[in-house]
């Protein structure tokens, strides 16, 4: 009997301690802040890739986004812009690179850049912290943008090294 006092006591502890709706207890979801002092300074092209740049829309349309972006306070103005700079690089990589800027080294920077906007995006919509992916972002749009500066000055001329003749 006294064994079977023992069980049922249990039974009855166990049964106590469960949820008596079936539905689990909800825990306050934590408000996620997006830490906008911590972006970097945004680089600017010299002026030989400037010029170059000057007349390609689709280019001033993308860094335009990028301005939009150090505006963001919180994660709504984050998906916005992060959202814009996915139109834009789109229409980017679908445009006409002017000359020189024509490059693999170019096109390579700015499908890393792309990648890592699916990750702030991806951070935003699984409701993660979205600082760090947002700060890797842009520096990996700052980047970018120097490969422009490395690409224009760079001193080795392709035809000659090529050139077999």
């Amino acid at each position: 009997m006294r064994k079977l006092s023992c069980w049922i006591a249990v039974l009855l502890l166990m049964a106590a301690c469960k949820n008596k709706d079936g539905v689990s207890e909800d825990v306050p979801e934590q408000e996620l802040i997006f830490n906008y002092q911590k972006m970097p300074k945004k680089i600017g092209l010299d002026s030989t890739a400037t010029a170059l740049s000057e007349d390609w829309a689709e280019f001033k349309a993308f860094t335009g986004s990028f301005d939009v972006l150090y505006k963001a306070k919180n994660n709504e103005d984050l998906i916005l812009a992060i959202d814009d700079l996915i139109e834009k690089e789109k229409f980017l990589a679908e445009s006409t690179y002017p000359g020189i800027l024509n490059d693999l080294q170019i096109k390579s920077r700015q499908r890393v850049l792309k990648t890592y906007f699916l990750k702030v995006k991806a951070s935003i919509l699984n409701n993660q912290d979205t600082t760090e992916p947002t700060v890797e972002m842009l520096e990996a749009y700052n980047i970018f943008l120097n490969q422009f500066k490395v690409v224009v000055n760079s001193q080795l001329d392709k035809k000659l090294i090529l050139d077999e003749e």
